[in-house]
């Protein structure tokens, strides 16, 4: 018993440590102290993460005549954005998630139809659309899937998702655009 109390005491304070420092003031203070001046400028995924933060917040858009709801939310100490379609007509909500890897952007959408398309985006060179394809997929496809998006910044208070899914059978793709207005 006193060994495991031992134990318990030295591994209290460092937990508390973790606990009470955010990670991005953490992460921050270590860059700090071993890169004083870091001049590198952002890759291009960077900057389009970073615009894709812009749109953070509450959207209202139609779709086929059914009112859609996205919500966009930066988390994981700004290393991750969570998209989430919700409408009242539909049974299930479901969402991409956004993040930088290495020097490439992807984005993993957690289709309702069972599967996990991972597609990397690329920003336009007048940096107001970014743009996802197909990298690969994981799950069942006999539903189809979703092998593209695009996101287009109109002004702080409107922006259109363009989205594009693999039918099954050799059908066409369907295809749909959505204008959104912010209303949070």
């Amino acid at each position: 018993m006193p060994d495991t109390f031992n134990r318990a005491r030295t591994f209290l304070p460092a937990l508390l440590i973790c606990l009470l420092i955010p990670l991005g003031h953490a992460t921050s203070m270590s860059q700090t102290m071993s890169h004083p001046t870091n001049t590198t400028p952002p890759s291009d995924a960077q900057k389009a993460f970073d615009k894709l933060k812009t749109l953070a917040g509450t959207w209202q858009g139609n779709v086929m005549g059914m009112p859609v709801t996205v919500t966009l939310r930066v988390t994981s100490s700004g290393n991750a954005i969570l998209h989430e379609a919700t409408s009242t007509v539909r049974p299930d909500d479901p969402i991409t998630m956004f993040y930088v890897e290495g020097d490439r952007l992807f984005a993993t959408h957690y289709c309702d139809s069972g599967n996990r398309p991972r597609m990397e985006g690329k920003i336009s060179p007048d940096g107001k659309t970014v743009e996802f394809n197909l990298v690969d997929i994981v799950g069942n496809t006999q539903h189809g899937y979703m092998n593209q998006i695009a996101f287009t910044i109109v002004d702080d208070g409107h922006h259109t998702e363009f989205g594009s899914w693999t039918l099954p059978g050799n059908k066409p793709p369907f295809q749909i655009h959505i204008d959104y207005t912010r209303t949070k």
